[in-house]
């Protein structure tokens, strides 16, 4: 591991809105604030608002300079990447957010059932050679519904076409109900103040003239369980700049 990672996360050891839960670590001990978010960090009754695989950071610490009558978690498995956003919000004092680093497949140990009231999933791999690693499959929607309040929201937003056909396909086979769904975020049919918030690679994609799908919705584990779709979707021309070189 570089010096410059080794510093990342001797400085993150000392940020007090940072909590660093790998796998390993939680075979050793169980997580404190499950179910004590509220109580015992934020010291509000705020909803709370996470972002799955966050990366550096910048769409939580952008919504929750946006909304500081919310509270915002990332998360993510990369601590050298969390550093970013958990050095911004610390410098900035900001009191709504915190950062996680820790695998989205224990989502169950780090919050108690209903603890969540929203989930972000912002730009994440598509995963189009397999479905069990899709960050919308009914893998992971299970995952987010032990969390998830009833009635919660998760938020996809992502500059792959073929994740947001996968996605809308999946959430129109389970009967899942749509709050938003856009494959031009920006085409000025929308105002909202999440249009404000762009991560860098997400205005890189812009000026390439890449389209940014958004897509909201209500999840609930129908009768039979979820279904997924059985479709043929075109593959992405290309790899985003945060998963790969571009393909020209």
């Amino acid at each position: 591991m570089g010096k410059n990672k080794l510093a990342k996360f001797a400085e993150m050891e000392t940020f007090p809105h940072v909590f660093q839960y790998p796998f390993a670590r939680l075979q050793q001990e169980d997580f404190p604030l499950r179910g004590r978010w509220r109580e015992d960090f934020f010291h509000n009754d705020h909803p709370i608002v996470l972002e799955l695989g966050c990366g550096k950071g910048e769409y939580t610490v952008g919504l929750g300079e946006v909304y500081p009558e919310k509270n915002f978690i990332g998360v993510d498995v990369k601590g050298a990447r969390i550093w970013t956003g958990a050095k911004a919000s610390h410098e900035a004092g900001m009191s709504n957010v915190a950062f996680l680093r820790g695998e989205i497949e224990s989502l169950g140990r780090f919050f108690a059932p209903g603890e969540v009231d929203e989930i972000w999933i912002t730009f994440p791999d598509p995963q189009m050679k397999k479905v069990t690693k899709r960050l919308t499959s009914s893998r992971f929607l299970l995952r987010y519904l032990e969390a998830l309040k009833p009635g919660g929201i998760i938020h996809l937003k992502t500059d792959s076409p073929f994740l947001y056909t996968y996605t809308k396909a999946f959430v129109t086979l389970n009967a899942q109900e749509i709050i938003t769904d856009t494959d031009d975020l920006y085409s000025g049919a929308y105002e909202d103040k999440i249009l404000g918030i762009k991560t860098y690679y997400e205005r890189q994609w812009l000026s390439r003239g890449l389209t940014i799908k958004y897509l909201s919705f209500r999840p609930a584990l129908p009768a039979g369980g979820f279904v997924e779709p059985d479709i043929e979707i075109e593959p992405d021309s290309y790899r985003s700049f945060s998963r790969s070189r571009r393909v020209q």
